[in-house]
C-alpha cells in the first residue's frame, strides 16, 4: 500500500513560480516510479512529468523548459519545480507512483526514457491557479 500526501499548490500570477512536492510512504518498489499529472474540469487527465528510479524524466512538450521533475529516493519525496507559469497551467495537479516496467513511454523523454508504465496510486490533488 503507497499513501502519497502533496503539498506546494496556491495562486499566483503568470509568469511567476511554485513548486509542488509528493511525500510517499509505503512500499518502496510501488514508488520507483512517481509523477505528475494534472486536470481541469471537462478534460482528461494529462501527464505532466515522470521520473523513474535512476533518475530518468520525460516531460510533456508543454511545459519542457518550465517545469522540472526530481526525487529524493531517500526520502521518497517528489518535486516539480514550475517556472513562468501561465493561465493554462491552472489545474489541479496529482502526484502518481507505480512499479518500474520493462519498457515505459517512447514519448517526451529528456534523455533516456523513463521505465514507468502505469501508475496505480494517487494522491488527493493540489490547486495550481494562474492569473
Amino acid at each position: 500500500h503507497v499513501q502519497l500526501v502533496e503539498s506546494g499548490g496556491g495562486s499566483v500570477q503568470a509568469g511567476g513560480s511554485l513548486r509542488l512536492s509528493c511525500a510517499g510512504s509505503g512500499d518502496r518498489a510501488s514508488m520507483l516510479c512517481m509523477g505528475w499529472f494534472r486536470q481541469t474540469p471537462g478534460r482528461e487527465r494529462e501527464k505532466v512529468a515522470i521520473i523513474d528510479g535512476a533518475g530518468a524524466t520525460g516531460t510533456t512538450g508543454s511545459v519542457k523548459g518550465r517545469f522540472t521533475i526530481s526525487k529524493d529516493n531517500t526520502k521518497n519525496i517528489l518535486h516539480l519545480q514550475m517556472n513562468n507559469l501561465k493561465p493554462e497551467d491552472t489545474a489541479i495537479y496529482y502526484c502518481a507512483a507505480g512499479p518500474e516496467s520493462f519498457q515505459g513511454s517512447q514519448e517526451d523523454c529528456d534523455g533516456d526514457c523513463p521505465v514507468c508504465d502505469e501508475f496505480d496510486s494517487w494522491g488527493q490533488g493540489t490547486q495550481v491557479t494562474v492569473s
